[in-house]
């Protein structure tokens, strides 16, 4: 199976970034869907299985929470909690190419497929742990969360995966201006109540529509001290 096309790439894309993305980053993404197809027939990795579904409902869904969440001009150090199949990490290095990210995820074969489309895309700064987030002793700036088994447990992990409070370079330096860590939460509508009662001490911004969906929203969650 060949990559997917570019053109195509940026046309399905169009409804959820602002502004276009480079033909370098195109074809990163044709190249990963392309790997995941064929690893799909094996693996499981999605039960999405048309292409141009994957683009809008997974890619499409990870670069719109990637264009709100991530600044151009400095970024924290981002953890991507039970991956999966890479979403939403992997399309957030492709469209920031110098984040620092960390893959979380437990299932072994999955883990295995990260590396494969780290290696074959020659992304850096990319580190997958194949673990429980439990037995995971980094911090990041901001943990987002997409798609995972058993939310009201994982939600309270991902908070303690958080810095108490970065710069705007992602560091940790007291001089450096510090920003709270940040939850960044791809989910269904119904789910914001729930997020808000299980981390009360997070301040909490609207929730914001994902585009091409009627029920799928960011919530993007700050900590608090």
């Amino acid at each position: 199976m060949t990559d997917f096309d570019p053109e195509r790439m940026a046309v399905l894309l169009r409804p959820f970034l602002a502004h276009a993305l480079q033909p370098a980053q195109l074809a990163a993404l044709g190249a990963y869907l392309g790997l995941l197809l064929r690893w799909n027939t094996r693996l499981n990795l999605t039960a999405v299985r048309e292409p141009e579904n994957i683009v809008t409902r997974h890619i499409g869904e990870s670069l719109f929470a990637a264009a709100h969440l991530l600044a151009r001009d400095g970024m924290p150090p981002t953890i991507d909690l039970g991956s999966g199949a890479g979403f939403p990490g992997l399309p957030f290095k492709i469209y920031a190419p110098q984040l620092r990210l960390t893959l979380i995820e437990s299932r072994q074969k999955k883990a295995v497929f990260l590396r494969e489309v780290i290696r074959a895309l020659r992304l850096t700064d990319v580190e997958v742990f194949a673990g429980r987030a439990e037995s995971f002793s980094g911090r990041a700036g901001l943990v987002v969360l997409r798609a995972v088994e058993r939310f009201e447990q994982a939600l309270p992990v991902a908070a303690a995966l958080l810095d108490t409070a970065t710069n705007a370079k992602g560091s940790a330096e007291p001089a450096a201006a510090p920003m709270p860590g940040r939850l960044g939460l791809l989910i269904g509508a119904a789910q914001s109540k729930q997020a808000q009662s299980i981390l009360p001490h997070f301040s909490w911004a609207e929730p914001i529509s994902i585009p091409c969906s009627t029920s799928r929203i960011l919530l993007i969650g700050a900590a608090q001290g």
